[in-house]
């Protein structure tokens, strides 16, 4: 269980549930290194003071706002806690809504919720009553110096709350130009065939990051002093007969469901 970096209380309503807040997801990128060319040597980070002309070392930073061109407040970690917010210290539950009304771009990130000892029945009461009504709830809080728009939804035996973008950071989808020729029905109805023998019920375990397994082929190969050749991307072209390659879709997916049974 990764360890909790916020607590605080669930606000619903009058009730008051005491909670931790820890991460849900961890991502395992492949970390690489600057090195200097010609030695293969991590170098130290010195940061440089175009007024003066000294070297000195992150810890000898803080943080600044800048209210003017090149001018600067210092703001502490103190300034932070000083924001008058209850949601510093709460999740507070605004209301509750149908998982459909809200469209998956607003979702950011996702993190788990485990109550205190003091507010174990209250927390459990609260996940139970929203499976019952099949709603998920929508709440602020704030951390990560940011007031954060969530959605606080039951997730197996626990709470999850899930981050997300206000309106005014999604941004506005491309203008796409009018086809040419708009698909006919007879397309159409080929293209709801080839999904309709794609359908299968989603299973999370069968999705793997197939670059990264490649990638470290590729580390594990140089390690061993083997040569690395790069493979030739397949020619993109465009498709030419849609109907034609819709209808030798299905019959690929047909072929493959076959050979599956």
């Amino acid at each position: 269980m990764p360890k909790a970096f916020w607590k605080g209380a669930i606000s619903f309503g009058l009730v008051v549930i005491p909670v931790s807040m820890s991460v849900a997801v961890r991502e395992r990128p492949l970390r690489f290194s600057y090195l200097h060319k010609r030695d293969l040597v991590k170098p130290n980070q010195v940061l440089h003071c175009p007024e003066d002309g000294e070297y000195f070392g992150i810890k000898d930073t803080v943080r600044g706002y800048e209210y003017s061109k090149g001018q600067y407040i210092v703001i502490t970690d103190k300034d932070f806690e000083a924001v008058p917010l209850r949601t510093t210290r709460t999740i507070d539950i605004q209301s509750f809504v149908d998982t459909e009304d809200i469209d998956p771009i607003y979702f950011f990130d996702s993190h788990y919720l485990e109550p205190q000892p003091l507010g174990e029945k209250p927390f459990k009461l609260l996940r139970q009553a929203m499976l019952e009504v099949g709603k998920v709830a929508i709440a602020k809080v704030a951390f990560a110096r940011k007031e954060h728009l969530t959605c606080l939804r039951p997730y197996k035996d626990t709470l999850i709350l899930h981050t997300m973008h206000y309106p005014g950071e999604i941004t506005a989808p491309p203008e796409l130009a009018e086809a040419k020729a708009p698909p006919s029905k007879a397309e159409i109805n080929m293209a709801v065939s080839l999904i309709k023998s794609m359908e299968e019920k989603y299973d999370p375990e069968q999705y793997h990051d197939e670059y990264r397994q490649a990638l470290e082929k590729i580390i594990d190969a140089k390690l061993k002093g083997k040569k690395i050749t790069v493979p030739k991307a397949p020619p993109e072209k465009e498709t030419e007969d849609l109907m034609a390659a819709l209808e030798a879709s299905l019959a690929k997916t047909k072929t493959a469901a076959g050979k599956g049974k």
